[in-house]
């Protein structure tokens, strides 16, 4: 733990970007940031923290318990009497507060001089405020709500939190994260993103603080001074070997003094893109399951209905289809229809372990899996109406048709819901299925509500998908484990930052202030590997 750059992480979640950072490994093994401090106030998302936490504590391993406990699934021993150095590390480093209260204006500040003093000042801070005030879908909902008075939303003013922690600590580098709506949020006709940029710059201490753009352009690693715009700041993650199209704002700051000593002139950073990676390479290999009816779990129940559905959309034209394309339709209701003969008994819930698709990056598939997982958590289908398995069946078949998720206009009249405004032009995506040759569409919280916006794309299975599954399209190892009920943890994948993507990020901000930090080994400038 000595001479290791300390990080603090901010509204952590479940503690996608810590693990990240906790996992930038260099070539001669060298780990050189370790979490010192993690804070988040919801319940479930906090008891995911505090068990990662704590697994995190035995860097040569997980302890045999654990994996012993995923297998059978067993409640988890009692940490705190076997493991009572490590619980108790892990109860420090990983703290239930709601930042901005008064009771975390009065816990922190001690914490975090205590921190700040004995990493010597090599500390990190990471995290972002919650994103539900800034997101396109919560302001959506905030017009609705009567008497709604943005500049009265303390949701908007939490990065005011993370700017007097920023102040306090002093980090030699920070990373804020939030959703691309961030850019466009604004108060009393002021944007919001412009008012945090400038709020940022305005620390002082040490030189003040760069702020950087990660950027894809792999023509040099520090480019040449320019005006950044608010939009530099998107980073997409699909261009770093992130089976998703997920779209985040993500600012990164370099104290002054680091900036100046590192030479850094330019305002971009540049993340090397990894192998493209799709749904099929992160979701082939996970075990098939079968979801259940609203008020019918037998498998009996569900087999009729999706064997109903697809004889009722076997006499159905979908009216973008040319004779090929129908004739392929057709075909392919048949094999459903062949497969529910044969196979009747999918389970609604399976542990198996899972693999990936042959073609999976390589440094992705090591990130994902863990061999001595036996049992996969958290991979349990949900239940739905009858009518939305003929939604999602009929879905399935048009994308693997088309290879594109249809559209409101796109399905016969027959599946229509019963909504109003169906077709026009609201509701468009509204059932989405997910293609299986490109990376999937952004997981939010929003998965937690209904899963019509993410089908599976085999028809077969006909429903949405499981947590494990949005877990392994944010790139959550397998041996990551969420608490709560389904919805609490479908929130927590959704509003987390992609552990891979954060490891990629964590390297870059290592190799920019290393030369200033404190560290133990010697570690190589450019390479970081995988090590689970």
């Amino acid at each position: 733990m000595k001479n290791r750059i300390a990080v603090v992480d901010l509204f952590a979640g479940p503690g996608g970007l810590a693990e990240g950072f906790s996992a930038v490994e260099t070539s001669n093994g060298f780990r050189p940031f370790r979490v010192a401090l993690s804070i988040e106030k919801d319940s479930a998302a906090h008891s995911t923290l505090l068990l990662r936490t704590f697994l995190r504590q035995f860097e040569s391993g997980f302890p045999n318990e654990y994996y012993s406990a995923l297998k059978n699934c067993a409640e988890e021993p009692r940490w705190a009497e076997l493991y009572p150095v490590q619980w108790d590390a892990a109860l420090r480093e990983a703290r239930q507060i709601e930042l901005g209260s008064p009771a975390a204006r009065k816990e922190i500040p001690p914490l975090l001089a205590q921190i700040k003093r004995t990493s010597g000042g090599n500390t990190v801070l990471i995290g972002g405020p919650p994103c539900q005030a800034y997101s396109l879908v919560g302001r959506a909902r905030n017009k609705g709500i009567k008497d709604y008075i943005p500049e009265e939303d303390h949701r908007h003013f939490l990065y005011k939190e993370y700017l007097r922690i920023l102040r306090q600590l002093e980090p030699l580098a920070f990373v804020m994260e939030n959703v691309k709506g961030f850019l466009s949020a604004s108060i009393g006709g002021d944007k919001i993103f412009t008012q945090v940029l400038a709020d940022l710059r305005s620390v002082r201490g040490h030189g003040g603080y760069e702020l950087f753009a990660l950027s894809a352009d792999e023509k040099s690693a520090f480019q040449a001074p320019a005006v950044l715009q608010p939009s530099d700041f998107i980073v997409r993650a699909e261009y770093f070997g992130i089976p998703q199209a997920r779209h985040r704002v993500i600012v990164v700051g370099i104290r002054g003094d680091i900036a100046a000593a590192s030479k850094l002139q330019g305002k971009r950073i540049t993340l090397p893109t990894g192998p493209r990676a799709t749904l099929s390479h992160v979701l082939d290999g996970m075990p098939k399951l079968r979801s259940a009816l609203s008020k019918d779990d037998s498998p009996a129940a569900w087999t009729n209905a999706v064997r109903e559905a697809a004889v009722m959309l076997s006499g159905l034209v979908p009216a973008r289809f040319n004779t090929p394309q129908l004739k392929a339709y057709k075909t392919r209701l048949r094999q459903v229809i062949a497969t529910l003969r044969v196979r009747s008994n999918l389970p609604r819930f399976e542990g198996r372990p899972a693999g990936v698709a042959t073609d999976c990056p390589k440094d992705l598939k090591a990130w994902l899996r863990d061999p001595r997982v036996s049992h996969l958590s958290n991979h349990g289908a949900r239940s739905h109406m009858a009518s939305d398995l003929a939604r999602y069946l009929f879905a399935g078949v048009y994308s693997e048709i088309l290879g594109s998720s249809p559209k409101a206009e796109d399905f016969p009249d027959a599946l229509a819901p019963a909504h109003k405004n169906w077709k026009s032009g609201k509701f468009r995506d509204r059932f989405t299925v997910q293609t299986r040759e490109h990376p999937s569409s952004t997981i939010t919280s929003h998965i937690s509500k209904d899963g019509h916006f993410f089908i599976h794309p085999d028809p077969e299975q006909c429903r949405s998908l499981t947590v494990r599954e949005a877990a392994r399209l944010q790139t959550f190892p397998d041996n990551y484990v969420f608490k709560g009920n389904r919805t609490e943890q479908f929130v927590q994948v959704g509003n987390a930052v992609p552990p891979y993507l954060a490891r990629q990020i964590g390297d870059v901000v290592y190799r920019m202030i290393k030369e200033h930090a404190t560290h133990g080994g010697t570690p190589d400038r450019h390479k970081t590997r995988v090590s689970r």
